[in-house]
């Protein structure tokens, strides 16, 4: 039975145990391969890089699909792909088997993240900052959920980690099919949404062009974001601090966001969403200025502070400032492009950094990506400045 409004209790916690479960399998995948399957480093690589194609193309199914087709269906094809997959695991352990199941996996989990962010776009109890700072919060949750449990399960068995994943998974199915149901088409019809879009309608094609520079800004955000997740392990164990200080760091940045991203709502009524996605991408960007001077932990951890403030100021409100940018009925087809720049970025990154530091140097590196992120980031100020002259003259014309 077809529910009437979005909730974004619902929303969210789909968010918490997507999350959750994926956050079970990615940090997995290399190891599993490597030392317990017995494949090479770079069979353990060029999995990955599926994955991360898979995940990309589920990103753009799912958006596709979720303004072409029927919502509620495209949810629940999703969660079942990334639910079957995970249950086969269980039971099938060699490393082609893997290297498939673990692939739909992916593609499924690409469909999910597109769907919580496009369902969220719909909840109407709420403004969207708000809606999407607290879906932002649940998959930080999430993830920290995800791997301490995984790093707690595996020395019992691998087995038991694909079982745990595979519950939570299943937990996310239930929400799916009990909550998800709900009359899309009637909210996109809502006389609010409509009079927001007919009012723009005339700088539609303009606001547009903004989106696509944010996009491209936020490929740069994430190739700097990989990375910490690449290149920075290795570069913080030659300056002799210990790996496991380098993965406090990830919990640190968890926990901060989950009790920062609350404090992050109240600046809603005195800050422009704009405005403050700018100013914590450039403190995101600036932290990668910083690390050129650091050189012990404690230098690390404050830079990490730094980087996660510019992340948990910037990164929630971003699908918001996009579901206010475009039409309702595109709902699906930017948020899921959304997270294909993610993608993009995150494959891209280990990559550029291996590369220039081959090449150049970490120094050179951290340049770099500073001056990427702040460049796109000047592009867009001086592109939404226009607009708001453009605006303003059509508003003196009426």
């Amino acid at each position: 039975m077809e529910q009437q409004t979005v909730k974004l209790k619902w929303v969210a916690l789909a968010s918490l145990l997507n999350n959750t479960g994926a956050a079970f399998l990615w940090p997995l995948t290399t190891m599993y391969l490597h030392n317990y399957l017995g494949q090479t480093l770079t069979t353990a690589g060029f999995v990955m890089l599926i994955m991360s194609i898979a995940m990309m193309m589920g990103n753009y199914l799912g958006g596709w699909l979720f303004d072409h087709w029927k919502q509620y269906q495209t949810a629940i094809l999703g969660v079942s792909l990334s639910t079957l997959a995970i249950f086969l695991l269980i039971f099938i352990h060699g490393w082609l088997w893997y290297a498939v199941l673990i692939t739909i996996n992916s593609f499924g989990d690409g469909i999910n993240a597109t769907i919580v962010n496009s369902y969220g776009t719909l909840v109407s109890d709420h403004s969207s900052r708000y809606v999407f700072n607290y879906i932002y919060m649940a998959f930080n949750i999430g993830v920290v959920i995800g791997t301490l449990l995984v790093g707690v399960l595996l020395p019992i068995s691998v087995v038991v980690v694909f079982a745990v994943a595979t519950i939570f998974y299943a937990l996310l199915m239930l929400v799916v099919v009990l909550t998800f149901n709900v009359a899309v088409d009637a909210i996109k019809d809502n006389s609010e949404i409509q009079e927001h879009y007919h009012s723009s309608r005339q700088l539609h094609s303009r606001w547009i062009i903004l989106v696509w520079f944010i996009l491209i800004n936020y490929i740069t955000v994430h190739l700097s974001y990989s990375l910490w997740e690449s290149v920075m392990a290795v570069h913080m164990t030659n300056m002799g601090i210990p790996f496991y200080a380098y993965s406090m760091l990830w919990t640190l940045n968890g926990v901060l966001i989950i009790i920062g991203q609350p404090l992050v709502n109240k600046l809603s009524p005195y800050v422009r969403l704009s405005t403050q996605i700018i100013v914590g991408i450039f403190i995101f960007a600036l932290s990668f200025l910083l690390l050129i001077f650091a050189r012990t932990l404690t230098a690390f951890v404050i830079d990490f502070v730094i980087l996660t403030i510019g992340e948990m100021t910037s990164f929630a409100g971003l699908p918001a400032w996009i579901a206010q940018l475009t039409n309702v009925d595109e709902a699906g087809h930017y948020q899921g492009l959304l997270n294909i720049m993610m993608s993009v970025g995150r494959a891209i990154g280990p990559l550029y950094g291996g590369f220039v530091i081959e090449k150049g140097s970490y120094q050179f590196l951290f340049i770099s990506v500073f001056c990427l992120m702040t460049g796109t980031l000047i592009i867009i100020c001086l592109y939404l400045w226009h607009l708001h002259r453009v605006q303003r003259r059509l508003n003196l014309d009426k």
